[in-house]
């Protein structure tokens, strides 16, 4: 996995959607990360994170200038009340596009891993699709606020996603272990004068992405490094 952002991240552009849904309130479709945490600093408009942990439900507000994040474990949907438009800061880059994200649909479709994927996946018209699975996910968290149930939907989400542990695994390690690796690299050679990481100073660019995909809270414009970019792998990294 190749990132040219610090410490291994991921970075996107949200524009939160404006679908109204069942409850009256616009906005995207709420899920859950198993690994990654998340931060927004918000840009433009209004609104706010809706979140539900094992410590309750909390609803908080989105300005311009604020930045929100939180851990693994948080059920996370975002509210649009105006506009609202996010930076996107995820932990672990590249493992929330490799399914480290649960989206809060009823409960018998996390009991059935074909059913969930059917429901996950967008096929035909996006917009349609997006706006289905968002509405899906809005039932089901609607459910878990009003019926309990936190802790039955995380041994569901563990279950959905057991078969890709060992591919997050290596991601993390080629990724954002790499970079903290790297870190430790230099501050050892730094220690013991040697400075020659320094003539290795570089820059890199990243173009806004021109076309916007469906994402799981709104249109998003994801930055990622360039197919031909090659990074070696950690353990050449660490010789």
């Amino acid at each position: 996995m190749v990132t040219l952002l610090p410490g291994g991240v991921g970075l996107s552009d949200l524009t939160v959607y404006e679908w109204e849904g069942a409850d009256g309130l616009c906005g995207g479709t709420p899920h859950m990360h198993l690994v990654c945490s998340e931060a927004y600093v918000v840009i433009g408009g209004a609104g706010s994170v809706q979140t539900l942990t094992t410590s309750g439900f909390a609803d908080t507000p989105l300005r311009p200038g604020d930045v929100v994040g939180f851990t693994p474990g948080t059920i996370h949907r975002l509210v649009n009340a105006g506009d609202l438009r996010l930076v996107v800061l995820m932990q672990n880059s590249g493992l929330p596009e490799a399914g480290d994200a649960v989206f809060t649909f009823p409960a018998p479709m996390l009991a059935d891993l074909d059913a969930y994927r059917r429901a996950a996946v967008l096929t035909g018209d996006h917009a349609a699709a997006a706006r289905r699975r968002r509405d899906l996910a809005l039932e089901g968290f609607l459910a878990l606020r009003r019926d309990g149930g936190l802790r039955e939907f995380h041994a569901a989400a563990h279950r959905l996603k057991s078969a890709l542990l060992d591919a997050w695994d290596v991601r993390w390690r080629d990724g954002a272990l790499a970079a903290a690796h790297e870190t430790g690299r230099q501050l050892e050679r730094l220690k013991a004068g040697d400075l020659s990481h320094l003539d290795q100073g570089a820059v890199s660019r990243l173009d806004r992405p021109k076309a916007p995909l469906f994402g799981m809270c709104g249109r998003l414009h994801p930055y990622t490094a360039p197919a031909d970019l090659h990074r070696p792998p950690l353990k050449e990294r660490l010789r």
